[in-house]
């Protein structure tokens, strides 16, 4: 949910999107520049990056990270924290290391340009060491790349759609990351989330499942999913979050999160 925005500017970068808008997020504690066209963090970024208690001290992997957005909202929230952001895409990762720097995180945030879906546990990997992060945030291509027709614009495809059999790969990469005892935490459509606890059966347990609701009454559309490695205990299925009031703004609840920085409780 990008509360504000300016006007588009030219990237001095000749891989990166050749305009961008600077938009505010957590009351404007955050700045993020991202591309005009294609895909925008919003909402769900700012809800991700909420699962993660304020008094996080460990490491924190933003997967498939785009311009950084969940990363620089831990960031934010979560001071004694250590973030990293995994991006397959050039120009999507050289915006979150620009952004990164113009939040002032570059002494506890940094972008690792790879791929999840080819990560094959290279030496030269840098900070992307697999058992090492307490945390896993994910919020994968929500669209199934099979059940329409793809985006003309390359960063907008590649980030809002993927073929369905991808999101157990996406997992399989959470988990392999994600220490013993760690969490992962994924935001999707509600309609995934049966692939999602497939995906999680035998790699997570303590399953919290978070519904999120647009209105009260209104059924979930979106799904907060939160597990831990090596644990046995049995799923919990909590009650919703409401987003909006009869007036379309947002709830006292979820306003907090959005604009104040508030802790899901997940």
């Amino acid at each position: 949910m990008a509360e504000a925005g300016a006007e588009p500017s030219l990237l001095p970068q000749a891989n990166e999107p050749p305009q961008v808008t600077d938009d505010v997020f957590l009351g404007g504690g955050v700045r993020v520049r991202q591309p005009v066209k294609g895909y925008r963090a919003g909402l769900d970024a700012v809800m991700l990056a909420a699962c993660v208690p304020p008094d996080e001290q460990g490491s924190v992997l933003d997967c498939g990270a785009g311009v950084g957005t969940v990363g620089l909202c831990v960031a934010s929230r979560c001071q004694r924290a250590r973030i990293v952001m995994v991006e397959r895409q050039p120009a999507l990762a050289s915006l979150a290391e620009s952004n990164i720097t113009a939040n002032g995180f570059g002494d506890r945030a940094s972008v690792v340009a790879a791929d999840v879906l080819a990560f094959d546990g290279r030496a030269d990997a840098g900070e992307l060491r697999p058992e090492s992060f307490a945390i896993v945030l994910a919020n994968p291509p929500y669209h199934d790349t099979d059940a329409g027709t793809p985006s003309s614009a390359d960063l907008k495809a590649a980030s809002h759609a993927m073929p369905a059999n991808q999101l157990d790969a996406w997992v399989r990469f959470m988990a392999r990351m994600c220490a013993p005892g760690g969490r992962a935490i994924m935001i999707h459509k509600t309609e995934a989330l049966p692939r999602i606890l497939s995906a999680f059966e035998n790699r997570f347990g303590c399953l919290t499942i978070l519904p999120l609701h647009p209105r009260e009454g209104s059924p979930a559309h979106r799904v907060i999913v939160a597990g831990k490695k090596a644990s046995r205990a049995p799923m919990v299925l909590l009650n919703g979050l409401v987003l909006h009031g009869d007036s379309n703004a947002f709830t006292i609840e979820a306003d907090a999160i959005l604009r104040h920085g508030a802790t899901l409780p997940i």
